[in-house]
């Protein structure tokens, strides 16, 4: 069953194998991906490496590494009616084309009750199918996560049964390699138990391409932000207040061959204004990730003529305690949450269109 929530942030349950797993995703995105991702420009260039031998090495790599995985793609492009090479080259787009229309901003507060919270940026096309989403894929652990169609979950933002938060953010670099594809490590991170495992399978993987992604758990009083690229991979714990954009900024890690868009200079010199001028106690994470004080180049971007052709489609807040994880997610600026969770991977309430919604089962 399928509730369609219009251009409203749906809520799905997502249970099975792995090749179910995908295959649900896939049916749930199957109408918008052939109507209208496979006609886009990003789509188009993509499609261009599918052949390219940094795409072969890497399906090689994820058949005998991450075999789950594997069987989560095969069953998205089944799920899809598309072929496995052209899923498998979409799921490896920021490892091999530097301007895939994934943005995202992260703000990180350390303290004694940790906070997470992140600007979901990406294809304003995509808005009616995209979705937070509770996948119990057997063999791993169960979660939370924002997914985008025709993308297996796990690179935008999450919590799982562990109590592990993760928020990613899209990093073009330009000295991608053979290795890993960027997407399946941070999926890969979704399964670890705690932050020092996720950190270890980062930092030890062959990896193709770039992510920046924060990390934090339950229990644990440590913000963690990790830049990873092809070739290096730099691990902070956050001890103060930070925002994260979609370039590399750790010491020695921005000087990484790297695409820098206007409007990422822009949302980290607002973020890092707005954190500037106000002291922890006073600072809301809202307050930065859906601040428009530049119009042109805004944090919370909705504008039809973004220039990396995003839009902010969702925005999740994660509060860390010592038991629990209690997140929320907003898909409207100023707007209740339409997602709320005090504990746990379910949502509490539930609301679409106005008033409460269903919780849809894809089959």
């Amino acid at each position: 069953m399928l509730t369609d929530a219009g251009d409203r942030l749906c809520f799905l349950e997502v249970a099975g194998t792995p090749y179910e797993v995908g295959m649900q995703l896939g049916r749930h995105a199957e109408d918008i991906v052939n109507s209208y991702l496979v006609r886009t420009h990003a789509w188009a260039s993509v499609m261009a490496f599918r052949q390219d031998p940094r795409i072969l090495a890497a399906k090689a790599l994820v058949e005998a590494r991450f075999p789950r995985y594997w069987q989560e793609l095969c069953g998205l492009a089944a799920g899809l009616k598309l072929p496995f090479d052209d899923v498998f080259a979409w799921n490896s787009r920021g490892d091999v084309w530097a301007m895939a229309p994934d943005g995202c901003t992260t703000v990180q507060l350390p303290g004694l009750r940790p906070v997470l919270a992140h600007n979901e940026d990406g294809h304003a096309g995509l808005r009616r199918r995209c979705s937070v989403a509770l996948i119990r894929s057997a063999g791993g652990k169960a979660f939370a996560s924002f997914v985008y169609p025709a993308s297996i979950p796990g690179h935008s933002f999450a919590v799982t049964e562990a109590g592990l938060v993760q928020t990613v953010n899209n990093i073009r670099s330009q000295r991608a390699g053979n290795g890993l594809p960027r997407m399946i490590l941070t999926r890969a991170v979704l399964d670890c138990e705690a932050i020092d495992e996720a950190v270890s399978l980062l930092a030890g993987a062959a990896r193709a391409g770039a992510f920046h992604v924060s990390l934090a758990r339950a229990g644990d009083p440590r913000l963690v932000s990790v830049e990873f690229t092809h070739s290096d991979c730099s691990v902070r714990t956050i001890a103060q207040p930070r925002c994260h954009a979609n370039h590399l900024i750790h010491p020695g890690a921005s000087a990484e061959e790297q695409v820098i868009t206007e409007s990422s200079w822009a949302r980290q010199q607002r973020g890092d204004e707005i954190i500037g001028g106000l002291g922890r106690r006073d600072l809301d994470p809202l307050s930065i990730l859906w601040d428009r004080a530049r119009p042109a180049l805004p944090v919370y971007r909705a504008q039809p003529d973004d220039p990396d052709g995003e839009n902010t489609l969702a925005t999740a807040v994660f509060e860390i305690a010592t038991d629990k994880v209690a997140w929320r997610v907003y898909d409207r600026r100023g707007a209740p949450p339409c997602f709320a969770a005090d504990e746990g991977l379910v949502p509490s309430s539930v609301e679409l269109k106005g008033g409460t919604g269903d919780i849809a089962q894809v089959q």
